[in-house]
């Protein structure tokens, strides 16, 4: 059944890959251990979401860096990020790196968040990541159907076509599953398949533990809903 609503998300979301887990909280943290981000790496993110988002930066052992909201959005606000970087980091052009000066770390991914029925603005978000080399982990895990569903008649997912999207279903959330879930998106197959073995206690195989994983197998009792 986990294995069907897979599919059919994946499907829906116009993306290659669906890995159902737990919760939204191991969607983010999975996501961020399965994109590359490592011990002391920087993630980007704003203060004003639940602490799942942080929580989950912190447990893959990266660091956060907090950049201020949209006053109209309440969501990451570009401006303010591209304006901290240029501000606080260097860029190696011949390694690709972005390196936050007073820590000497690496600045590696961006989270933003979307709530309250307002998307983050991707656009700028996403030039960002392209000229300083940044993994883009959209949390939607409190977006709400407006967020999810917003884009459909344009054929553009909200957030699911970038290294990962991470959602949170539950009864009274949507998409809403019987019992507690969670889900990531992503175009990348090397990112989907190790996402499954850190979900499932570092096997691929049964009984063939090739990495230190997790208990995050998924435990939803029926597919979706999708209003």
């Amino acid at each position: 059944m986990v294995e069907e609503f897979e599919r059919e998300f994946a499907q829906f979301c116009d993306t290659k890959f669906c890995v159902g887990v737990n919760s939204g909280t191991d969607a983010l943290r999975f996501a961020f251990m399965s994109a590359g981000i490592e011990r002391g790496d920087i993630v980007i993110t704003v203060p004003h979401t639940f602490i799942a988002t942080t929580e989950a930066i912190s447990q893959a052992g990266a660091h956060i860096a907090f950049v201020d909201i949209h006053e109209q959005t309440y969501t990451l606000d570009p401006e303010n990020c591209g304006n901290n970087l240029e501000k606080d980091c260097d860029f190696d052009a011949k390694t690709g790196k972005l390196i936050e000066r007073a820590s000497k770390r690496k600045v590696a991914a961006v989270v933003p968040v979307h709530l309250y029925g307002q998307m983050a603005d991707m656009d700028p978000i996403m030039e960002l990541a392209a000229k300083y080399n940044l993994v883009v982990i959209e949390d939607a895990c409190s977006a709400r159907r407006r967020v999810l569903f917003k884009k459909v008649q344009c054929l553009e997912k909200s957030g699911l076509h970038r290294q990962g999207g991470c959602l949170q279903l539950l009864p009274w959330k949507e998409p809403r599953c019987c019992g507690e879930g969670g889900a990531i998106t992503t175009n990348d197959e090397a990112m989907a398949q190790r996402m499954k073995m850190i979900r499932d206690h570092g096997q691929a195989k049964k009984y063939y533990h090739d990495i230190e994983g997790y208990n995050g197998r998924s435990i939803l009792s029926r597919r979706m809903v999708v209003p």
